[in-house]
């Protein structure tokens, strides 16, 4: 058995401190300098404790103070107490071994690309802060108190009232408040029309577009058709027996261009006949530099027409905030689908953007990054133009990203020499659909959008001295 503790006070030494000002007063600082020995190694597992008058008697303070110590101690399990054996260490109080004290290094992260030219993203570092932070003071408070209970399932009105009148102006989106559901974006409204059973498959899609898109289609039961491109966008021409089709008709993407005037009334056409619906992906619809605005397809029939839209290009998308403009018919299968209780956006973030928006703040950001994103776009075409001008660049009218255009298979070299001088890009490839007849073509899409200011012009020499050469 082990021995008992005899001198108490010697025992705990110096690390005993039961200065009348700590916190907790001397009934705290016992019970820290006890759980302090256990852990240390000092009072050993099995360690038999002084009396309470004993051990009030070394250390000069009341038999209740040490009572009261080892009655916390002994429920949280640091010492064990029964009849005829007196106060003990409890077998399980284990000290830390010396290695265990040593702070654990975490493992070190991994080394991000020098120049990231990836798609997707706008440029971190123009958030605007503190257009942001006005926007959510003025939210907060002006909120009533109904705001810090369960949400509404479609999302707060304010916001959806602010998106009826700026979809309509900027987009010219034809839509009310109660035909608009807030998500927290795209993939989240795919989740939701065909996850929450709300639309099946199959679905006809561009035969390049994000794999993620149709990856998610695909988990939710729904196949997807690629649909061959050309010069005027899809080909919807070739639509079938499909329930919906998937587009990007403002700004296709990743190969960039417009949906042509003709094959956007031929979707909707379609749609009437079939008894369809044309989901539109309206991913960079505010950013377009050399040509007039392209308005929205939902415009032509709002009710064969699912308009989503997010501020993941336009803002950031860590703020996880998109929105469906719905046809009649589908509100409310969708929000039976969503649940009763808003899990995904935001209250305070919605209200933040409807103010953001009401308060011409969204409309003078968009403004603001149009003209930057307009400039790098510009410095982009320039740097190709004098050291590879051999590289068609496409896709560039409009949106965050542009196309170059490789010589035949070169593709896969380009991206690995660009892998290996820091330099983060996607190919061409990666977004085709693995089912298509289209023939392939070597390219690199480059995102123009997500380097910071100071680090854009480093960028664009590394992304020239990766690139195939004319030979």
């Amino acid at each position: 058995m082990t021995e008992s503790w005899v001198n108490s006070a010697e025992r705990i030494g110096a690390d005993l401190h039961l200065e009348r000002s700590g916190p907790g007063g001397r009934r705290a600082a016992l019970i820290r300098a006890l759980r302090d020995a256990v852990r240390g190694g000092r009072l050993a597992p099995g360690t038999r404790l002084p009396p309470y008058r004993s051990l009030a008697a070394d250390l000069g303070v009341a038999r209740n103070t040490v009572a009261d110590a080892y009655a916390e101690l002994v429920a949280e399990g640091w010492l064990t107490a029964r009849q005829g054996s007196g106060t003990r260490v409890a077998d399980r109080a284990e000290p830390l071994r010396h290695a265990e004290r040593v702070p654990i290094k975490a493992p070190p992260r991994a080394r991000g690309p020098r120049h990231d030219l990836r798609q997707g993203a706008p440029d971190a570092s123009a958030f605007p802060r503190a257009a942001w932070l006005a926007s959510y003071r003025r939210a907060l408070q002006q909120a009533p108190n109904e705001v810090f209970g369960p949400g509404d399932p479609a999302g707060r009105r304010e916001l959806r009232e602010a998106l009826t009148e700026y979809l309509a102006r900027a987009r010219g989106v034809r839509t009310e408040p109660g035909r608009i559901v807030v998500c927290s974006g795209f993939a989240h409204a795919l989740r939701l029309l065909f996850g929450g059973g709300v639309l099946r498959g199959p679905v006809a899609v561009e035969a390049y577009g994000l794999a993620f898109h149709r990856e998610l289609l695909q988990t939710a039961g729904a196949r997807t058709v690629p649909l061959p491109l050309d010069d005027d966008g899809a080909r919807v021409d070739l639509l079938a027996r499909e329930r919906a089709v998937l587009l990007t008709p403002a700004h296709q993407f990743p190969t960039g261009g417009p949906l042509h005037a003709e094959r956007r009334a031929a979707a909707v056409d379609w749609a009437r006949a079939r008894g369809g619906v044309v989901l539109e992906d309206d991913y960079d619809g505010e950013f377009r530099y050399d040509r007039k605005p392209v308005g929205a397809v939902q415009g032509l029939d709002p009710e064969r027409v699912i308009h989503i839209g997010s501020v993941s290009k336009s803002l950031s998308p860590a703020l996880r905030l998109g929105w469906m403009v719905l046809p009649e018919r589908y509100v409310g299968a969708v929000l039976e689908a969503k649940g009763e209780r808003e899990g995904w956006a935001s209250v305070l973030d919605q209200l933040s953007l409807a103010d953001f928006i009401v308060s011409g703040s969204y409309d003078r950001h968009v403004r603001r990054m149009r003209q930057r994103y307009r400039s790098r776009r510009d410095r982009l075409v320039a740097a190709l133009a004098e050291h590879v001008p051999h590289i068609e660049v496409t896709g560039v009218a409009a949106g965050l990203h542009a196309v170059l255009r490789l010589p035949p298979g070169t593709e896969r070299s380009a991206v690995k020499a660009a892998t290996w001088q820091g330099v983060a890009l996607d190919g061409l490839a990666e977004f085709r659909h693995p089912e298509t007849d289209m023939p392939a073509a070597d390219g690199l899409v480059v995102g123009y959008a997500t380097p910071s200011e100071h680090a854009y012009g480093a960028a664009l020499d590394a992304l020239c001295g990766v690139l195939p050469s004319a030979d």
